[in-house]
């Protein structure tokens, strides 16, 4: 694969930011705003375009009772679109069909044209798969009513898979998803015959890189067994015209992207697309990834408790820096331009942390939009 520079982004930059990345000064940078606070481990925030906030609870560490809801103005959450599709529970497994429920949800993304779409991995505690379960689901946003599932065989969602956050493109005919998973790939579904695939499956650019480790508060990120942090291809952020896709790994500093006109090849060769992948250069360990209206890409910082923008041809700079980001993961951008941000707290987790308990509180925030 060969390494490409690019216009728009910027080349290699030091992985670790403590060293000339300090924290915007009050006056510098935009303020970190509490929308609500949930019982459960939230990962996906999305933002309709008639303001309606919906968010997602994964079944990481406990047996989430709502795995997608809507926020309200007063910050409470309410099941969506009922409560039947939110009913599976592990402890049900085979009393309820693994198809019509939300077994293990990741990401949430309002497209902007009406719907929002449910990207549900189907595998708790990110471990087995449960047949039947990987699948995305089209939400009608005037009826509150299912209107498509998209259920994805062995072939596309195979054991070891994580299903982790969507993109759509503009013309609203194709979908592009990260599997973080054992072995990372890019998932592409054309949303008119339904039909999808695996692309970059073990390429390089959606895997681990071995050499990264993940840490937090300068120390290493690790379960009492030794294992650390071994998300592969997880953030993920198409460019405002839907020409380019980006993406990288957790565990990995390395920015790519490809032409999204090779990814709608379905008959393109691996080999031949591979090619294509174009290195962009380094954002550190980050986790969501979002190109805003005014073309900037926005990257989670999970171990400065950051969010970062970058901007043209310029390296990614600190913008908005606080101690409640702990584990900033997934971002949205309101019609208005405010982003909304979900902090999980992945570090605190009782697989980090054995003590902890198994529903861990966590918070939505947003930095309003700067006044024009």
């Amino acid at each position: 694969m060969k390494s490409h520079s690019l216009l728009w982004l910027s080349v290699a930059f030091p992985m670790a930011f403590s060293a000339g990345f300090g924290p915007a000064s009050a006056q510098e940078q935009p303020k970190l705003e509490q929308v609500a606070a949930f019982d459960h481990q939230v990962t996906g925030v999305t933002v309709s375009e008639d303001n309606r906030i919906f968010v997602n609870f994964p079944r990481w560490s406990d047996d989430a009772p709502v795995s997608v809801a809507e926020v309200k103005p007063d910050g409470t959450i309410a099941a969506y679109p009922n409560e039947e599709w939110n009913a599976w529970r592990n402890a049900r497994r085979y009393e309820l069909g693994a198809g019509d429920h939300f077994v293990c949800v990741q990401s949430v993304v309002a497209d902007k044209r009406g719907s929002l779409f449910v990207l549900d991995a189907a595998a708790p505690a990110q471990s087995h798969v449960v047949a039947g379960g990987p699948k995305l689901v089209r939400i009608d946003l005037k009826t509150n009513a299912v209107t498509k599932t998209y259920k994805f065989d062995e072939k596309v969602a195979p054991q070891g898979s994580y299903l982790n956050d969507v993109r759509f493109s503009p013309d609203g005919k194709f979908a592009y998803i990260t599997d973080s998973g054992v072995k990372g790939a890019i998932v592409v579904l054309n949303l008119d015959t339904a039909k999808a695939w695996r692309t970059l499956d073990g390429h390089k650019s959606t895997q681990v890189e071995p050499e990264v480790v993940v840490s937090i508060d300068n120390k290493p990120l690790r379960q009492p067994d030794g294992r650390g942090v071994e998300f592969s291809a997880d953030g993920i952020a198409l460019s405002k015209d839907g020409k380019w896709l980006y993406w990288q790994a957790i565990k990995g500093k390395t920015l790519y992207r490809v032409d999204t006109a090779a990814l709608q090849d379905d008959g393109m060769s691996a080999d031949d697309l591979a090619q294509k992948v174009q290195k962009v250069g380094e954002n550190g360990v980050a986790d969501g990834l979002l190109i805003a209206s005014d073309g900037a890409m926005i990257v989670t910082a999970p171990e400065q408790n950051a969010l970062l923008r970058r901007e043209g041809e310029a390296d990614p700079k600190m913008w908005v820096q606080d101690e409640q980001l702990i584990w900033p993961d997934t971002l949205s951008e309101a019609p208005d331009g405010t982003i909304y941000v979900t902090s999980s707290r992945i570090q605190d987790m009782a697989w980090f942390k054995p003590g902890n308990p198994a529903s861990l509180p966590t918070k939505l925030f947003r930095v309003p939009a700067a006044k024009k």
